[in-house]
């Protein structure tokens, strides 16, 4: 073969028609730091939760139940992320190659349709308030509000440094953030009830939270759909990769190109490489570890798992009759 069809850089190793590689994984999280952000974040949560159903129910604030409950999603959440983390470090099977690196996002999942199902019963016991508005004792829902937001505050500062690491701490992080906008507009609706006597402030902070859980929900529900549909991760150009492949040496075409991802820093990458008949296997080797090395390390997002199958357009294609 031409010296000159071999990329340059790398070891001639022995042939191999398709070459898969499995050890390039970007490093994942530190399992330990995200139980233990999560068991801060739920201990400090069903702290708040006793106290805002005690006061809610003392007080008859619609506000502060909404909060409450929105705060029992949370913590349910909380605990179902806390049991996904350990799945998740559950060592892989021949029957679960990926062990139970989605169960995160299942749990993200299951949050989003709770928060969705919390929003529609607050806005409709909202709305029937604002109608008829029911007398309310402010001063305990003023009381247990501050304590919320100091509460919210700090499981905030603990969470915030593992929001962009997994999708859970992400989930907990908009959540506790919800939280704090919720015990702030609690405080504020028993602030102009004290100063007012108004009734239908408590109904109006109700209908804040509920616009505050509704957006959350929804982009949680559309992160985890995007992975659990194999959509390929955002901030990675898939037409861009796929230009980027063909342009390598001694590739004629791309196919049978996806890109997915399997849970939180695990992307994965198979592709079919039709090359010239001129290349040979040494230099099908070196083009391979050149796919390995640019997936890795030429995108915005690392692709630490590649599939590459490679034949020449004078070999039969196995997959032709399926992916024509």
């Amino acid at each position: 073969m031409d010296e000159g069809n071999t990329p340059q850089g790398y070891k001639e190793d022995d042939s191999q028609m398709h070459a898969h590689d499995h050890g390039r994984t970007r490093p994942l999280p530190d399992s330990a730091s995200i139980r233990l952000r999560l068991n801060i974040a739920v201990a400090v949560t069903g702290t708040v939760l006793v106290a805002e159903l005690i006061a809610a129910l003392i007080s008859g604030s619609l506000s502060l139940a909404a909060d409450a409950g929105h705060m029992a999603v949370d913590s349910t959440g909380l605990a179902v992320a806390l049991i996904a983390s350990r799945l998740a470090t559950k060592p892989r099977t021949d029957e679960r190659s990926w062990g139970f690196a989605r169960a995160e996002v299942l749990a993200g999942g299951l949050q989003a349709g709770m928060l969705m199902v919390l929003t529609a019963v607050i806005v409709v016991e909202a709305l029937s308030r604002l109608a008829a508005p029911p007398s309310m004792e402010p001063l305990p829902v003023l009381v247990v509000g501050i304590i919320g937001l100091v509460a919210n505050a700090a499981s905030f500062a603990v969470l915030a440094g593992g929001r962009n690491d997994n999708l859970n701490i992400r989930a907990a992080f908009l959540e506790v953030t919800a939280d704090a906008l919720g015990s702030f507009a609690v405080i504020l609706a028993a602030i102009v009830t004290l100063t007012t006597g108004w009734g239908g402030a408590d109904a109006l902070a109700s209908l804040a939270i509920a616009a505050f859980m509704a957006p959350r929900a929804l982009s949680l529900l559309r992160a985890s759909a995007r992975i659990l549909l194999e959509t390929a991760p955002e901030g990675l150009d898939t037409t861009r990769l796929r230009a980027h492949l063909e342009a390598m040496p001694g590739v004629e075409d791309v196919h049978d190109l996806h890109v997915s991802t399997i849970s939180t820093g695990i992307v994965t990458l198979t592709a079919h490489l039709k090359v010239s008949a001129e290349l040979d296997a040494r230099g099908r080797d070196a083009l391979v570890a050149l796919v390995r090395e640019c997936a890795a390390t030429h995108f915005p997002v690392a692709i630490g798992h590649t599939t590459i199958e490679v034949d020449s357009a004078s070999e039969n294609c196995a997959d032709a009759l399926v992916h024509p």
